[in-house]
């Protein structure tokens, strides 16, 4: 089954050129010599990316291989003005960055339901020889064409807003807090890669006070150089204001784990690790009180020896619900915190204003091409065989 979550397209863009100015002479009876009298020719169409909270992923343009804006009508004679060509609008989820396919180079972000962004100006119309009139000029016989069209191959990527970002390995309980804390439904199973796409859950707090929580697909060590699931979802995290990292309980080594996640952070995007970061220890119905406090007391010291921040950490069960109330205490803690918010003012541009890198542009746009160039067949009735009738003749 194809799913309907689709946050990462590639579109053929053409603004519309400016129609050329006309170049006539009036001749009517009891006038012969009336003079120039070409109009203006109209200007092109241009396209506008435009913000709207009702989309939440890029699925209406999954299939939009090409948008073009209308052409600039020419001028005509009695100073008639060309139809100016309509603007295109293409209605974007707030979120979504914009990159040149060609170069790789960044081009734009909407943020916001309503913002409106220009992606690719119209061309002006050409003036018609009546706007060249002069005294000593009174029967110029040449007008200006239109300006030409502009034309780019985007790429529009969606980076989910969300307040707090789950990070961690596959089956660390990503899937089940979310549904645990919210209304969201992601798929949960006992296998690795069970959440195949990112997913939202509004979390409700005190005082019917909410925040979003997104869940991304597991990272395993190196996800920053494509391995697994990684590369195409960890932009999703740029977003976050709060990282909660997740970790097992029942792992050898948690500081170990917490490090490497941290490490593949650094390697896709080190200004990551400037957000706020909270690490949750999951599956904790696994382990007693005493057990939790010493592995607490070892994830302190181990911090202090490796001379890095210590952050809050918080042990929890999904299933059973242990912590969950002092969980949503820190979240929320950490997500008005003075310092939170005066690191999102100043990092909030930053993120989105990087190029592509070329290394790994090139192998994105080839596994983008290869998903839509699936085709597929109608199956035959005389192709399908029962499973019962094969293990028999195998019997046999």
């Amino acid at each position: 089954m194809e799913s309907n979550f689709v946050d990462y397209v590639k579109i053929l863009c053409r603004s519309g050129k400016g129609g050329r100015g006309s170049m006539h002479l009036r001749h009517v009876k009891y006038n012969p010599n009336g003079g120039p009298d070409g109009g203006d020719g109209g200007k092109g169409g241009s396209i506008i990316l435009r913000g709207n909270h009702n989309y939440w992923t890029l699925l209406h343009l999954k299939y939009e291989r090409h948008i073009f804006a209308e052409h600039g009508g020419n001028g005509g004679k009695d100073k008639c003005h060309g139809t100016d060509g309509k603007d295109v609008y293409i209605d974007v989820p707030c979120g979504t960055v914009v990159y040149n396919a060609e170069t790789g180079k960044y081009v734009c972000d909407v943020t916001y339901d309503g913002q409106e962004v220009l992606l690719l100006k119209g061309g002006r119309g050409g003036l018609g020889n009546f706007q060249f009139r002069s005294a000593t000029n009174q029967a110029p016989r040449y007008a200006q064409p239109g300006e030409p069209m502009q034309e780019m191959t985007i790429i529009m990527e969606l980076k989910l807003l969300a307040d707090v970002g789950l990070v961690g390995f596959p089956n660390a309980g990503k899937s089940t807090l979310v549904s645990s804390l919210s209304n969201a439904r992601p798929k949960i199973a006992n296998y690795p890669f069970t959440t195949m796409e990112p997913s939202l859950g509004i979390v409700g707090y005190r005082d019917n006070k909410s925040f979003v929580m997104a869940d991304i697909p597991g990272i395993i060590e190196g996800a920053s150089e494509g391995r697994g699931l990684g590369l195409r979802f960890l932009r999703h995290i740029e977003r976050n204001s709060l990282l909660l990292f997740m970790v097992p309980g029942d792992t050898d080594n948690i500081t170990h784990e917490y490090g490497i996640l941290l490490n593949e952070l650094r390697q896709f995007n080190p200004e990551l690790l400037s957000k706020q970061r909270v690490l949750a220890v999951t599956k904790c119905d696994l382990l007693d009180e005493e057990l939790m406090e010493m592995l607490k007391e070892q994830l302190e010291a181990d911090f202090q020896a490796a001379g890095q921040e210590p952050v809050p950490v918080v042990f929890i069960s999904a299933v059973t619900g242990l912590h969950l109330d002092e969980l949503k205490d820190v979240l929320w803690r950490e997500l008005n915190s003075e310092s939170n918010k005066l690191q999102a003012i100043q990092a909030d541009d930053r993120l989105v204003h990087r190029d592509k890198d070329m290394d790994t542009f090139a192998q994105e746009l080839a596994d983008e091409d290869a998903d839509d160039d699936i085709e597929y067949v109608d199956v035959e009735d005389d192709d399908i065989f029962d499973i019962d009738e094969l293990e028999d003749d195998f019997e046999q």
